[in-house]
């Protein structure tokens, strides 16, 4: 377990600015029935086509640029479904980028379910280097049980194309995976799979829902509310993440990167983690609608947390905003005192304010309902972070742990 390392100070730009972009608004083609977005059609006018348009696809990439203290500007196109949006529409935010880039290093990354990419769209993320995010829940079985489109009919075979047309022009790709009550017993199965479609960038992120008495999702203001059934329990992701770390453990450091075990590490490590969850405030990355309303973060894309319009609102004025700063500092000032107290609090720091909505043992508000999950995680990979903290810290390659661990086999 690490010393005690001093936090940094949290200021509105000490991190890279980060807005995400909707140019399909929550428009997808598939209904998986976890997904959070789909409901988000609900805030704009019933009429109005979920489209950016040029104009607010320009002042968007322009003041994007502008807002910058860094020379890397990152663009995010995300969903619903982006890949709705058709090609000549990326081609034209290209064109914006490179108007406007002023001496910025631009990269661009997409976020897309697979099953609309063709050759044309593969030739144009390769030539352009865009990085892609392909949202896949294991194997077929898994996929199929949550990801489906609205006629009811499996999608893992179009997304399996889909990931091949990638590879086989070069694209660079990662997996976004959805773990739930379903794929959750089964993590070796679920890592293996992506081992054998040569994917060697993995994030999951846990399926934490809660659904109100009127069928909508209740919101992280909401008080009512009954966990999904497809919601992973805080036991199945501990065990979860366990085992599959085993796996990783023995022959994977170095050739495949797990997001949250990286993460982890930085942790222990002292330094950032890179994933908002687990870092000690958030607020440095929001989400931007097609019509250019912009709100705190993709899992709050409430009423309450909506910080203004790119078309009205300047994106310093946004993310600079007293509202925006609470929102980043909360994640850490409203921790209840056995969150504050816990051990472990260097390694999760009470993980995604979303998910804090249950009573600690003491009767506070404000605990994470995974809590009981990550314990076990970071209880069980205590020594092997601390083993790979001291390789980092010699300058030495982490990767080392496979060997000692193949030595003590013998």
């Amino acid at each position: 377990m690490p010393t005690d390392n001093p936090q940094p100070l949290h200021t509105p730009f000490s991190a890279p600015l980060y807005i995400m972009a909707k140019p399909a608004g929550p428009s997808c083609n598939l209904a998986c029935e976890y997904c959070y977005y789909l409901e988000k059609k609900d805030l704009f006018e019933p009429k109005q086509r979920p489209i950016m348009t040029d104009a607010t696809l320009e002042q968007y990439i322009r003041t994007y640029i502008e807002a910058q203290t860094t020379n890397r500007v990152e663009f995010v196109w995300h969903g619903g479904e982006a890949t709705l949006r058709p090609l000549s529409f990326f081609r034209r935010a290209m064109e914006l980028q490179k108007q406007y880039a002023a001496g910025h290093d631009i990269c661009n990354a997409l976020q897309t379910n697979g099953t609309l990419l063709t050759p044309e769209w593969c030739r144009f993320l390769h030539d352009n280097n865009w990085l892609v995010g392909i949202s896949i829940d294991g194997p077929q079985e898994f996929h199929d049980e949550y990801r489906r489109n609205p006629l009811g009919k499996p999608t893992f075979l179009n997304v399996m194309k889909g990931i091949r047309l990638l590879q086989q022009y070069n694209v660079e790709w990662n997996a976004m995976a959805v773990v739930n009550d379903y794929n959750a017993d089964h993590p070796l199965e679920f890592y293996r799979f992506f081992k054998n479609i040569g994917c060697r960038y993995l994030q999951f992120t846990p399926i934490v829902e809660r659904v109100k008495p009127d069928g909508r999702l209740a919101t992280p203001l909401d008080n009512c509310g009954e966990l999904t059934e497809m919601s992973v329990t805080p036991a199945q992701w501990g065990k979860f993440l366990c085992d599959l770390f085993d796996e990783w453990i023995k022959e994977d450091v170095g050739k495949v990167f797990v997001q949250i075990f990286d993460s982890t590490l930085a942790n222990w490590a002292g330094v950032s983690p890179g994933l908002c969850t687990l870092d000690t405030n958030c607020g440095h990355a929001a989400v931007m609608e097609h019509n250019g309303d912009v709100y705190s973060c993709d899992h709050f894309v409430f009423p309450p947390y909506k910080l203004g319009n790119i078309h009205h609102d300047s994106v310093i004025s946004m993310m600079g905003s007293e509202r925006q700063l609470k929102f980043g500092t909360a994640k850490s000032a409203t921790l209840p005192r056995q969150c504050r107290e816990c051990r472990w609090l260097f390694a999760c720091h009470g993980e995604c304010p979303k998910n804090r909505f249950c009573i600690t043992s003491d009767g506070e508000s404000g605990l994470n309902y995974l809590c009981e999950g990550y314990r076990m995680f970071f209880t069980h990979v205590e020594p092997y972070m601390d083993y790979m903290k001291k390789e980092l810290d010699a300058k030495r390659p982490p990767a080392n742990v496979m060997q000692v661990l193949e030595q003590l086999k013998k």
